[in-house]
């Protein structure tokens, strides 16, 4: 961090000090002396560096903003319209909420009665799931799991289940609530390695690293990523703003 600090912090103080008139002949003074002078203004004026790693975390924020707007513009038709994506709420809705999650995230457990409370509040929501198992091979299994049970019309069901089980998701729990909501265990096994489900955590992944997702649960709406447990409101607003914008 010092490092990159100096790095962003020397070049400025360089070009300001060849831009001061007081100092017009600094273009004789050598590189190293302009470097000792910017030290010393850092030295009697030590708040220098508190303004530079503000810059710096503004210009980095900027980037990543712009990152994130450009992977939504670019993988908007991959982010709402995968078809290797399970679909609740209203399939024909204006809105679409794509929500970025892990089985055994307990903040993505919180999240299952605010995510069903705004589909009550306002029919007109599609969610897009978006399976991303990243906390160990209990979520794999369980994601696996959820994806294959699409094959007996079942996911919903098993989704809502598997957000609703208290105790930690690995096979035996899987296997265990997927017989209580009537599912072919050996179909679903089967069925679990089939390339779709390969192929829809793949995506995940490359989806949450373009839009700088870090953790789950994690939603976007529109051009909005919300990252973290939201409360109904910020999805509402989210919501309202994604309508505003023309869908």
């Amino acid at each position: 961090m010092k490092r990159l600090i100096l790095k962003f912090l020397i070049p400025l103080l360089i070009a300001a000090s060849f831009a001061v008139p007081a100092f017009a002949d600094t273009a004789a003074l050598s590189e190293e002396r302009v470097k000792e002078l910017a030290l010393e203004a850092i030295l009697e004026n030590p708040e220098i560096i508190e303004l530079a790693i503000q810059r710096l975390q503004q210009v980095q924020q900027e980037r990543q903003q712009a990152a994130v707007m450009a992977t939504l513009e670019a993988r908007r038709s991959d982010l709402e319209q995968d078809p290797n994506a399970p679909v609740l709420g209203n399939p024909d809705g204006d809105i679409t909420m794509v929500e970025f999650f892990d089985y055994n995230c307990p903040y993505c457990k919180r999240a299952k009665p605010i995510v069903e409370a705004l589909l009550k509040a306002d029919p007109n929501i599609r969610v897009v799931f978006r399976e991303w198992p990243v906390l160990g091979e209990g979520s794999v299994y369980a994601a696996r799991a959820a994806l294959a049970a699409r094959q007996q019309d079942k996911y919903e069901e098993f989704h809502w289940a598997l957000m609703g089980f208290r105790g930690r998701a690995e096979e035996a729990s899987v296997l265990e609530i997927a017989k209580d909501v009537g599912l072919d265990i050996d179909k679903l096994q089967a069925d679990m390695q089939a390339d779709e489900v390969n192929g829809h955590i793949r995506l995940s992944m490359q989806l949450a690293e373009g839009l700088n997702i870090n953790g789950t649960p994690s939603f976007v709406i529109g051009d909005t990523v919300l990252p973290g447990l939201p409360t109904l409101e910020q999805l509402s607003a989210a919501v309202d703003e994604a309508r505003a914008a023309g869908g």
